[in-house]
């Protein structure tokens, strides 16, 4: 980073750069002599706005606090007076208040009077009667904040040239607030080296100037109460309460928020208010909460915070909580409640580092965290480890008697069902013994999922391809028995496990329908909305299949809108995935590349309760030609499959490598087409190669593979065949430097306007990371390498 200071010839006010959206708004409000309420966080520039915007004019600056209503007594003058109260947010008192109202709403309606107001919170409520009744233009606290060009133009006046990454560091640290920027400059300006060192310290600064300026300022207190619910990211009012013991905690929310812009709110479910602390005073809380308290009674706030999150069923957030309090006890509680529940419904993945944390001594106290140590370790394929905690298992239920046995023998057998590397081959007989047992009440079984949130039971939480080869059968011989022990996740199994068989063979699509309402009556009738799900699937493929693609997404988001109200939270991410997988039948290219900026990142961690996802992403990167994303995907899956048993997914891997090698001119498709089609023949499953349509069309006709029932050769050809006609782009190469997206237009259209990319964010609702993401991915596509070039080549191309 380049450094350079002609100091003497230039003072720091003459670097001061006025924001372009509060100048704009500033210059409108004159022109009409209306009055401007802004607000902002202390050291985000009003005063300083003010200063620079008034110039040499003359003007009558006042601070509120210090202001005798008398001085507001101006005689009607020819020219117009110009009158600055500031720091609003002083007025602490309904007295002091209720002394200047009046007088602001005098000089609010006064022709010769320009009236400016400014305080640190959005518009409080006692000034509201004045703004409705005349209104106000009100410049708010991201119009002082300075766009990425007024940043640099700001840094080069101190005579720093940062390189793009420094740069994308200072927008970061600074938060683009106006006394921030300023530290830095000085900092730099005077030959600081630019390293972890200095940013550390440059934040504790920032955090020294909130305390001394504006913390100290308020009562004892809101100081208190705010350092109090600092530890928590988000609260409503009974968090708070849980937190502080308080009972007056609407009082201090109000308090809070004329005091500034500290908290942003939202309305969430049943009116109630969600406030977040802004992410500066959250962390400069923090520390000045350690500063002050002694080390029990902080430990006594986070252990409040978890119980409440404990008791909100908010398991990852209660254990975060008791971390940083140190309650190993509590953890452990969690860790075993949370064994209890399936890994659909519980949260073994995301609490794997606690789990795996655990002493060996502390998990052979408690059977449920044993079993849960068997099924975390064969999610994370470590298989080894897995049967070495089901040995543990066993050897405590043999050396229980009564209850105790019991329960470790159901255990158990919850683990002979449910394991996911052991597979489904010997599972007949495993819930056939299952079913007797419970029937004879010899044990009690925890809680299953035989689909794992998605939207297949063949492919769910196990893979029973082999059941469909004798499907019939097997619902009639075991269907009840399988209904029985599974109970409430039991209810429509059978006839939803038969309908996907069948519409897996390509059979009839009367009897497919019929099979489906009728289990996903049966789930609607005290069963899980799991089960629902995997009808939605089944019935949303079946519509695709027929050229009604248009039925399946309405059919969708239907159900969306239901598990949306029965809080099935982990349905979500593969509804949207499968929604997202039959938008591509329709070319629905954007919104696939939109979806993938919330995809699972599979070069971070493979994930294996994500793999309907992965797999969906392994399609957008064949529709974006991105091969060697796809095979380095597509190999990973393939281990796991191998590894956890998974037949149907070994089938659809070994399809979409043929697919990427086929694309890619490498002759080894052929070889893993033939292997699949093989495969897939031996199950009778037309669907799962005739799904691909347009992408195995040409495949079809060129490869050697020789099919041993002429029947089923046949079938793949015309399915394969419709599908392609019907959805002719389908997978079709389509690079992303040829596609846009909404939000990718949209920015360019208001970087067009001028607006930086915080201010995009704000107008788009969209985190400043999304929007860099889309700049990075726009300039790409359009072959340019800065914003001012982008704007000029999208009009070019007539795209904005």
């Amino acid at each position: 980073m380049e450094k350079r200071l002609e100091s003497g010839l230039k003072t720091e006010e003459d670097f001061y750069i006025r924001p372009r959206k509060a100048n704009k708004k500033m210059k409108a409000a004159q022109t009409m002599s209306q009055t401007v309420y802004m607000y902002g966080i202390s050291g985000c520039g009003k005063t300083a706005f003010i200063r620079d915007y008034m110039g040499k004019r003359r003007y009558h600056y006042y601070s509120a606090e210090q202001l005798d209503e008398e001085e507001l007594d101006f005689p009607l003058n020819e020219k117009q007076i110009i009158v600055v109260i500031d720091e609003l947010h002083q007025l602490r008192t309904d007295e002091l208040r209720e002394a200047l109202i009046k007088k602001i709403e005098i000089l609010a309606r006064r022709q010769d009077v320009w009236l400016i107001l400014a305080g640190r919170s959005r518009l409080p409520s006692w000034l509201s009667p004045i703004y409705y009744r005349k209104v106000f233009t009100v410049i708010e606290e991201e119009d002082f904040l300075l766009s990425e060009a007024e940043m640099m133009k700001y840094l080069n006046c101190w005579g720093i040239t940062p390189t793009q990454e420094d740069f994308d560091t200072i927008m970061r640290l600074s938060y683009r607030l106006g006394i921030v920027v300023r530290l830095v400059a000085m900092e730099l300006a005077s030959g600081r080296s630019f390293d972890a060192t200095y940013i550390e310290r440059m934040r504790n600064d920032f955090w020294d100037y909130l305390d001394c300026h504006v913390y100290d300022q308020w009562e004892i207190e809101i100081q208190e109460f705010l350092m109090q619910v600092c530890i928590v990211e988000k609260f409503d009012k009974h968090l708070a309460e849980m937190i502080t013991g308080r009972s007056d905690v609407e009082k201090m929310i109000g308090t809070a928020e004329q005091l500034g812009n500290f908290m942003i709110f939202k309305e969430a479910d049943s009116d109630k208010r969600i406030y977040e602390i802004r992410l500066p005073m959250r962390r400069s809380m923090r520390r000045r909460l350690l500063r002050t308290y002694q080390k029990e009674r902080w430990e006594r706030l986070y252990y409040n915070a978890g119980l409440y999150y404990e008791l909100e069923g908010d398991t990852p957030n209660a254990l975060k909580m008791y971390e940083a309090c140190h309650d190993t006890e509590r953890i452990a509680g969690l860790l075993i409640s949370n064994a209890r529940k399936n890994p659909a419904s519980g949260h073994y993945y995301e609490l794997r580092k606690y789990y795996l944390a655990l002493p060996e001594e502390k998990i052979r106290e408690s059977m449920e965290l044993i079993a849960g140590m068997s099924m975390l370790q064969s999610m994370l394929l470590s298989i080894e480890e897995s049967e070495h905690w089901y040995e543990e298992l066993m050897n405590l239920e043999s050396s229980f008697t009564g209850s105790a046995k019991k329960v470790a023998k159901g255990w158990l057998v919850y683990l002979d069902i449910g394991l996911p590397h052991r597979g489904s081959m010997a599972l007949v007989d495993i819930l056939k013994n299952a079913g007797s047992l419970l029937m004879k009440r010899k044990i009690s079984l925890p809680e299953f999922s035989v689909t794992s949130n998605l939207p297949s039971q063949m492919n769910g939480g196990k893979d029973f391809c082999e059941w469909s080869k004798k499907d019939k059968e097997l619902a009639k011989s075991i269907g009840k028995i399988i209904e029985f022990t599974l109970g409430k996740y039991g209810k429509g199994l059978v006839n939803l496990a038969l309908a996907e068989s069948f519409l897996e063979k390509g059979e009839d699509s009367y009897e497919i329908t019929n099979l489906t309402n009728k289990g996903l009556m049966q789930a609607q009738s005290g069963g899980k909305i799991e089960q629902c799900f995997v009808a939605a699937g089944i019935l949303s493929w079946l519509h695709v299949l027929n050229d009604h693609v248009e039925d399946a997404k309405e059919l969708l988001l239907n159900f969306q809108k239901k598990a949306e109200e029965k809080k099935a939270t982990k349905l979500l991410p593969n509804l949207t995935a499968l929604q997202i997988r039959i938008g591509l039948y329709q070319g629905k290219t954007a919104e696939a590349l939109e979806w993938m900026e919330q995809a699972p990142e599979e070069e971070l961690v493979f994930a294996t309760m994500e793999r309907f996802r992965y797999l969906t992403k392994v399609r957008i990167y064949l529709l974006t030609g991105k091969y060697e994303k796809a095979i380095s995907l597509l190999q990973r899956l393939q281990y796991y499959a191998e590894v956890m048993k998974r037949t149907y997914i070994t089938m659809e891997v070994g399809l979409l490598l043929a697919i990427t090698q086929y694309r890619l001119g490498n002759s080894r498709w052929d070889e893993i087409f033939q292997k699949t089609l093989t495969q897939a023949e031996s199950y009778y499953f037309v669907r799962l190669i005739s799904r691909e349509g347009a992408a195995v069309s040409k495949m079809l006709k060129e490869t050697s593979w020789e099919s041993k029932n002429p029947e089923y050769l046949k079938e793949i050809l015309a399915e394969t065949e419709k599908m392609a006609l019907a959805y002719p782009g389908y997978l079709k190469v389509a690079t992303e430097e040829a596609v846009f997206s909404e939000n990718a237009l949209k920015i360019l259209k208001l970087q067009a306007e001028g607006l930086s990319t915080a201010e995009i964010a704000g107008e788009l609702g969209l985190k400043i990371e999304n929007v860099k993401y889309h700049n990075k991915q726009n300039f790409k596509k359009l072959g340019v390498n800065s914003k001012t070039a982008a704007v000029n080549e999208a009009r070019k191309r007539k795209l904005i």
